[in-house]
C-alpha cells in the first residue's frame, strides 16, 4: 500500500460515512399529532391527575416497562437527570458516600455532589471496563450508602456479586444505563437487576427523543421518589401524606409530549438497531483479530452486549508502536460520518481521562459541601494511581470505535478494516 495519510499519503477512504439517524416518517406523524392537538405538556407541579404528565408521557413510560420487565418506569428530560433523581431518592446526603466508576461520563459521580454526598472511585475490570467488584469491596467504609454501576460500552457489569457486596453491607445499587438498552446479564435485563436503574435517550443512543432519560424500578417507594424529584415535589408532600422528607424538593426534570411521541415510536425499531450493531461489530472482531496485539472486546457467557461503542485492547509490546500513534494514523486514513463533521473520526485512544483526574475532585473547590462538608468524616482520595486498571486503559491499552452503527455496510466496514491493514503493514514508519 502507498504512504500512510499522517505522513502525507492518501487515505484509503474521503467519503463521509453513513449518517446515523433513526428519524424516520413515524416519528415525523407521531410529532405532528402531537403539535396539531396543542398539547406539547401536561405536567402540573402539584397533586392532582396531571402531576404524572400527558397521555403520551404515560404511554412511554408503560411501553419501556413492558419491554424492560420494570414494575415501574418514570420519564425524564436526560439521563443526567435521572441519575440525579435515583440519588436523591437513595437519601444520600452530606457525610455519605457513593462508590462509582472513573470510566464513564461525568455525570455519573456529579450527581453525588448534587446532594452533597462524596464520590468514592473504584477501579474497573480489565476486560469489560465496568466496576471491579473486588475494588469495589475494598471502597467500602462505615460512610457508604451506595454503588453507581455503570455499564459502559454497551457490556453489562459482573452483577451478582456486586449484589451481594449490596446485600452484605445494605447499599442502594442504582445502575447507569445509558449506553446499555436492552443489555441483559444471564438472561436478566440491566436497569431491573439493581434497586434503580437510569436510561439515556440522548441524540447519539441507540434510540433518542433529542434529550430525555427513563428511570426504572421495582420498588413503588423508590418510584414515588423519583417522581417528586422530577415534578417540584415539594408542593406535593402534604397532599399526598409524604412522611420522609429526605431530598424532597423537586426540580423540573419532565419530558415533553412531543418528546415522548417519538419515543413511543422509536422502541418498535430498539431491538433491530440492537441486532445491526452487533452483527457488525461481530465481523470486526473477525477481521481486526488477525492483527496480533488488537484484542477484540470480550463477551461473558449469557450476556448480551448491544456495543454502544466496539472497544478493543491494544497491546503495545506485539504491535511494536504505541497506541496513540497507531490509532491517530487510523484514524487519519478516514473521514468523519454526516452529521457528525464538527465531532471528529469515529475512533478514538481511550475513553474519557479517569474522572477523579479532574480539577473539580483534584482542587475540591467546585462545592462547599461534599468533601468539604463537616459532617463529612472520610479521607477520600483523589490521587493519580487510585485507580492502576482504568489509567492503564485510558492512557495506553484501549481504543473504541462507532463504525457498528447503522446503516454502515460491510463496505463500509472493509474500508475500516483497510485502514487498519494500511497502517499495520506501514506501521514501523510512525515511529519515525
Amino acid at each position: 500500500m502507498s504512504t500512510l495519510a499522517v505522513n502525507g499519503g492518501k487515505p484509503i477512504r474521503t467519503k463521509l460515512f453513513p449518517a446515523y439517524n433513526t428519524i424516520t416518517d413515524a416519528e415525523k406523524k407521531a410529532a405532528l399529532e402531537v403539535l396539531d392537538s396543542g398539547n406539547l405538556s401536561q405536567f402540573l407541579g402539584c397533586w392532582m391527575d396531571d402531576f404524572f404528565g400527558g397521555p403520551k408521557v404515560r404511554e412511554f413510560e408503560e411501553k419501556w416497562s413492558a419491554m424492560f420487565g420494570a414494575k415501574h418506569t418514570v420519564s425524564v428530560n436526560s439521563n443526567t437527570s435521572g441519575l440525579f433523581a435515583a440519588v436523591g431518592a437513595a437519601g444520600l446526603g452530606p457525610g455519605d458516600e457513593i462508590i462509582v466508576s472513573p470510566y464513564t461520563m461525568s455525570a455519573s459521580a456529579i450527581c453525588a455532589l448534587v446532594y452533597g454526598a462524596v464520590p468514592v472511585f473504584a477501579d474497573i475490570q480489565p476486560d469489560i471496563f465496568t466496576l471491579d467488584p473486588k475494588s469495589i469491596e475494598k471502597c467500602i467504609t462505615p460512610r457508604t450508602k451506595a454503588i453507581m454501576v455503570v455499564h459502559i460500552f454497551g457490556h453489562p457489569a459482573d452483577m451478582d456479586p456486586i449484589m451481594d457486596i449490596a446485600r452484605k453491607h445494605n447499599l442502594i445499587v442504582i445502575e447507569d444505563c445509558a449506553q446499555a438498552p436492552l443489555t441483559t446479564y444471564k438472561g436478566r435485563m440491566v436497569g431491573t437487576i439493581g434497586h434503580i436503574g437510569v436510561f439515556s435517550l440522548n441524540y447519539h443512543k441507540h434510540i433518542h427523543t433529542g434529550e430525555g432519560g427513563m428511570v426504572t424500578t421495582n420498588s413503588d417507594e423508590l418510584a414515588e421518589k423519583i417522581q417528586l424529584i422530577r415534578n417540584h415535589g415539594e408542593t406535593s408532600l402534604k397532599d399526598k401524606g409524604m412522611k420522609d422528607f429526605t431530598n424532597m424538593w423537586g426540580f423540573n426534570y419532565r419530558l415533553t409530549e412531543v418528546q415522548a411521541a417519538i419515543g413511543i415510536t422509536q422502541m418498535d425499531r430498539l431491538e433491530h438497531y440492537i441486532a445491526e450493531r452487533i452483527d457488525n461489530c461481530e465481523y470486526m472482531a473477525d477481521k481486526l483479530a488477525q492483527f496480533a496485539g488488537i484484542i477484540p472486546p470480550v463477551v461473558y457467557d449469557n450476556c448480551r452486549h448491544v456495543y454502544y461503542q466496539q472497544p478493543f485492547t491494544y497491546d503495545e509490546k506485539l504491535v511494536g508502536v504505541p497506541r496513540n500513534l497507531f490509532i491517530s494514523a487510523v484514524s487519519a486514513e478516514l473521514p468523519s460520518a454526516e452529521l457528525r463533521e464538527s465531532t471528529g473520526n469515529l475512533i478514538g485512544a481511550g475513553y474519557v481521562e479517569p474522572l477523579y483526574l479532574q480539577p473539580l475532585y483534584q482542587t475540591r473547590l467546585g462545592t462547599k459541601c461534599s468533601f468539604n462538608c463537616p459532617r463529612y468524616e472520610g479521607d477520600v482520595s483523589y490521587n493519580k494511581g487510585i485507580c492502576p486498571v482504568a489509567e492503564d486503559m485510558h492512557y495506553k491499552k484501549l481504543f473504541t470505535h462507532e463504525y457498528m452503527r447503522p446503516p454502515m455496510t460491510r463496505a463500509d466496514l472493509d474500508d475500516v478494516v483497510h485502514a487498519f491493514e494500511k497502517v499495520y503493514e506501514h506501521r514501523f514508519e510512525l515511529l519515525d
